[in-house]
């Protein structure tokens, strides 16, 4: 079984408290103090989860520049007051960075009970297919 440091717990922890406050930032009409401070968490959490070289590598591979450029565009646009504009550029920058990780992530809510409902609604599971990458498969669907 995988050993789990305790720097890599605190840094769960971190990353916890950073989407929680990224959550409650744009819950309260993108408040630009939460969101400053669920960025810090959330990259703070991330390095301490994964180590400092390999969150360096993670953001600066060159195929993932694009990306980690506009996450961390958003960030200091977050910082610097313009907190609408700087999520936008964040969660474009995020999805680009987490794009292979997103199919794995939805499909393991869709599996979790009350979640799973919400996510195959109508609505929110064409949403959600897309950013997913199902094009419309499902799988049920397969024979």
């Amino acid at each position: 079984m995988l050993e789990i440091t305790d720097t890599q717990k605190i840094g769960v922890g971190l990353a916890g408290f950073g989407m929680t406050f990224l959550f409650l930032g744009v819950l309260l009409l993108f408040d630009k103090g939460l969101l400053a401070i669920g960025n810090i968490l959330f990259i703070s959490g991330l390095t301490c989860v994964i180590g400092i070289q390999r969150t360096f590598f993670f953001f600066f591979q060159r195929h993932k520049l694009k990306a980690s450029v506009a996450f961390f565009s958003g960030i200091t646009i977050v910082l610097l007051g313009w907190p609408m504009i700087g999520m936008i550029a964040e969660m474009y920058g995020f999805l680009l960075l987490f794009r292979g990780f997103l199919p794995s992530a939805i499909n393991f809510l869709r599996m979790v009970p009350v979640l799973g409902s919400l996510l195959n609604l109508p609505i929110i599971r064409g949403i959600v297919d897309r950013i997913a990458g199902n094009n419309g498969r499902n799988m049920d669907d397969d024979p």
